[in-house]
């Protein structure tokens, strides 16, 4: 078992990690975000991206979502965790509280950088519970104890959650963060969406830490979203993900049982004789075992 961990706002290195090394990857599709960090916590392997890059170079629509999973898959990895800020878009839904999510809202245009497929390969993956359920359960467990070990009230933590995307880099209008409440959005982000996706189709399981640093800009009366605000809530929350982020590691059971693992099976709709050897090369990571035979 490898697992990948995917930092995001104020997550730019792991406390705690046993650094065995730095490795650059290169991918079909580009470069990652950074160097991979490969090294040890909570007992187990894990590989560690800064989603943003170091020092945060990246703006949300300037992550190469397809090769940060690319490269995780590269290097082995088949559990892929990830911590990012997000807004509330509910009021029992407050700053520094920790959203676990198991739906998305796309509100993107960048369907076409969301799949690894095309270019002569087309496949359809199922999407309708967009995240690892086996993976989530563990990480409401994990975070249940973390909250009990600080002193912090369990209420803190949300188990479910629509996960509205957005590209960003502006925070919303008024107009648009009601209208995605009443689409029934609980949060708000800019980056997690195409990770889980490209997950999905690289039968990498998938689960999303979403921290609550605000209330977007729906609230009235309530001071409106500011970078400022968001650092400052995420600092508080830094510990605790580092601490349960290290206790799931060991937690995690060596084999997977949920779907995630054949995900491609039935999924590609190319005949195989017609995938052009250009894209057959490239994806063989991705689908070498679902076209083999």
């Amino acid at each position: 078992m490898k697992v990948g961990i995917i930092g995001g706002s104020g997550l730019y290195r792991l406390d705690g990690l046993e650094h065995l090394e730095s490795i650059p990857v290169t991918t079909p599709f580009g470069a990652p975000s950074d160097d991979y960090v490969r090294g040890r916590l909570g007992g187990r392997e894990i590989i560690f991206l800064p989603r943003h890059g170091r020092g945060h170079r990246l703006l949300p629509a300037e992550i190469n979502h397809r090769a940060n999973i690319f490269g995780f898959k590269l290097l082995g990895v088949d559990r892929v965790l990830s911590v990012s800020a997000v807004g509330s878009l509910r009021e029992q839904l407050r700053p520094r509280d920790i959203v676990l999510p198991d739906q998305y809202y796309d509100r993107t245009k960048k369907a076409a950088e969301h799949t690894f497929f095309g270019n002569g390969l087309v496949a359809h993956v199922a999407f309708a519970e967009p995240v690892c359920p086996d993976l989530r359960a563990c990480l409401f467990r994990e975070i249940q104890q973390a909250l009990a070990r600080q002193g912090e009230s369990k209420t803190r933590l949300h188990n479910g959650g629509v996960y509205v995307c957005m590209e960003g880099p502006a925070f919303s209008t008024k107009a648009e963060s009601n209208s995605y409440r009443q689409l029934g959005g609980d949060v708000i982000g800019m980056t997690s969406l195409g990770e889980a996706k490209l997950c999905r189709e690289a039968e990498i399981c998938y689960a999303a830490i979403a921290m609550v640093t605000d209330y977007d800009c729906w609230r009235e009366g309530e001071e409106h979203v500011t970078v400022a605000m968001i650092i400052a809530n995420l600092a508080a929350n830094t510990a605790l993900a580092q601490d349960v982020l290290a206790r799931l590691l060991a937690a995690l059971p060596e084999t997977r049982t949920c779907a995630c693992g054949t995900a491609l099976q039935n999924a590609i709709v190319t005949d195989r004789a017609a995938i052009p050897a250009a894209t057959r090369a490239a994806l063989q990571p991705i689908i070498g075992r679902d076209i083999s035979g």
